[in-house]
């Protein structure tokens, strides 16, 4: 049946369906509406294969990859619609909130010797803080959904207490680099600003890496312990790397050298401690190895390695040390683009659901909840029926 129309002027109805944007609704069943009535359907999803039923009972299958339970191969969480702004955010919000700690350091303890670098800090963690708000609007369609996660402070949500640990850090920074400089009581809001943006430095680091933790993601969720001090360990080293490309003199390097220096040992330590996190489970750490996110977070891992061995060689020459920085900022930024690609591989794969769930892991470990009521771990080995 055709849409009404009326006189000469086609229906809202009408001109929804000539769009064949994937979204044709039959008038005699209901009306599109609302906020989602605006989105458009670019490329709409295949249909789900057929669901056959299974030859024999899921504990008779064998354990393999290919033929253990799952529900018909399916997967079992939805892969993450998220862009790439999301990993460039991860990567410049790391990055800003490492310098504005190292800036609020350099104030603290430097003297008027590290007050360049200071100021430089706050620079470099406001630039960073303004373009992480513009990554985080672009992925989410308009500003007006970023500001709508301000609404509300709920301090169990990683997703509530980063959207404000980001708007407050770009406004202390703000007032930091506007009155940090001046006399009297602009003066002292400048500096107490500046020391409130370093304190939320490293928060502003590392929740990105509880919030995916926070998912049901399986490669996320199975390195919850390990990943946000990753982050937290790339973004010191990508920030010092950073600020040690810019022009700088002889105090402000005695003071990035080993700034750089630690936060590189201890991402190379901390990406360690991630594969081991996802290998308890080989389905779960299988796109940290395999695929494009493998290639991804082996690279990183290489250039984060290549450029902490130029950093700590003998010798002062600038091209080294250039190299070195620009090795481990495509190394922190690889890095995070890994782990967001690995995340939306391991939502494919069925197996690094269900496997992680028969051996006590996911959701049962993040709650706490490993140990039964008989006090024995909570696993579930196959068979799972009897």
């Amino acid at each position: 049946m055709s849409p009404p129309v009326i006189g000469n002027e086609p229906t809202f109805l009408d001109k929804l369906q000539r769009k064949r944007d994937g979204r044709n609704v039959d008038p005699a069943l209901g009306v599109l509406s609302g906020e989602g009535a605006q989105q458009r359907v670019k490329d709409p999803e295949d249909p789900h294969p057929e669901r056959r039923p299974m030859p024999t009972l899921p504990s008779q299958l064998a354990t393999e990859r290919e033929t253990a339970p799952s529900y018909y191969g399916l997967p079992a969480v939805k892969e993450p619609v998220w862009i790439w702004s999301v990993p460039t955010y991860l990567y410049v919000g790391g990055a800003a909130g490492a310098a504005s700690l190292l800036g609020f350091m350099a104030d603290v303890a430097g003297g008027p010797e590290l007050e360049r670098l200071g100021r430089r800090g706050r620079w470099v963690g406001t630039v960073g803080d303004v373009l992480s708000s513009g990554l985080l609007i672009h992925d989410l369609g308009r500003p007006s959904r970023f500001l709508n996660m301000l609404r509300v402070f709920r301090p169990t949500s990683p997703m509530s207490i980063g959207s404000w640990v980001l708007a407050t850090s770009g406004g202390l920074n703000t007032l930091g680099l506007l009155l940090g400089q001046r006399r009297g009581w602009p003066g002292v809001v400048g500096r107490c600003a500046t020391a409130g943006a370093g304190v939320l430095g490293m928060p502003l680091a590392g929740y990105t890496a509880v919030l995916l933790c926070n998912s049901a993601i399986p490669v996320w969720q199975a390195t919850h312990r390990t990943l946000p001090l990753f982050f937290m360990s790339s973004a010191t080293a990508a920030a010092g790397s950073l600020l040690s490309l810019l022009p700088h003199g002889p105090a402000e390097a005695r003071v990035l050298r080993p700034y750089r220096l630690a936060g590189k040992v201890a991402e190379l330590v901390m990406g360690v401690a991630v594969e081991r996190d996802a290998a308890r489970v080989p389905e779960v750490a299988r796109p940290l190895h395999e695929g494009f996110s493998g290639t991804l977070w082996k690279t990183s891992r290489v250039c984060s390695a290549a450029g902490l061995v130029l950093d700590v060689l003998p010798g002062r020459a600038r091209w080294k040390q250039v190299a070195a920085d620009v090795l481990t900022t495509a190394g922190a930024l690889a890095a995070r683009f890994a782990i967001f690609h690995a995340g939306k591989a391991s939502a494919r794969n069925p197996q690094a659901t269900f496997q992680g769930q028969r051996q006590g892991l996911g959701a049962a470990e993040v709650a706490g909840n490993t140990v039964a009521s008989d006090g024995k771990p909570l696993k579930f080995p196959l068979p799972v029926l009897r």
